[in-house]
């Protein structure tokens, strides 16, 4: 395979709107906690605590979808910076090695849909019980 200058670049888009995603999700889930945070505060319920308690895990998840996003970016500049010098043996770990990184961030991503669906889940079966009981 032909590594050219073209190729990195080519990740450049689909990066730059993953990032925006992650960085929407890391700002509503924001919200999320400083509401659940206040009402944790009013009621003292432990239902809240642990819903809190799973947040952390989201943001977790969150700040490390955002970090290997951003490194897989900064490896395509690297490679870009390899390939213009001449050294595309060299350019091809390193754009390899991005590609590694931005799997690793979007299986994070995966994770952290599967656990904000799960969370949702437990809530609508929640208000499905208090529907049953009135």
């Amino acid at each position: 395979m032909e590594l050219t200058l073209q190729t990195p670049s080519l990740l450049f888009p689909a990066i730059s709107l993953l990032m925006l995603a992650f960085t929407n999700r890391f700002l509503s889930l924001a919200k999320l906690i400083r509401d659940l945070y206040t009402q944790y505060e009013k009621s003292k319920e432990q239902k809240v605590f642990v819903q809190i308690k799973s947040l952390r895990l989201r943001l977790t998840l969150i700040r490390n979808m955002q970090f290997f996003g951003i490194s897989s970016l900064l490896l395509c500049v690297i490679c870009m910076f390899f390939i213009f010098n001449g050294q595309t043996e060299f350019a091809k770990y390193i754009f390899q090695l991005s590609l590694l990184l931005l799997i690793i961030s979007l299986s994070l991503s995966v994770w952290e849909v599967q656990i904000s669906t799960n969370a949702l889940s437990v809530q609508l079966s929640d208000m499905e019980d208090l529907n049953l009981k009135k």
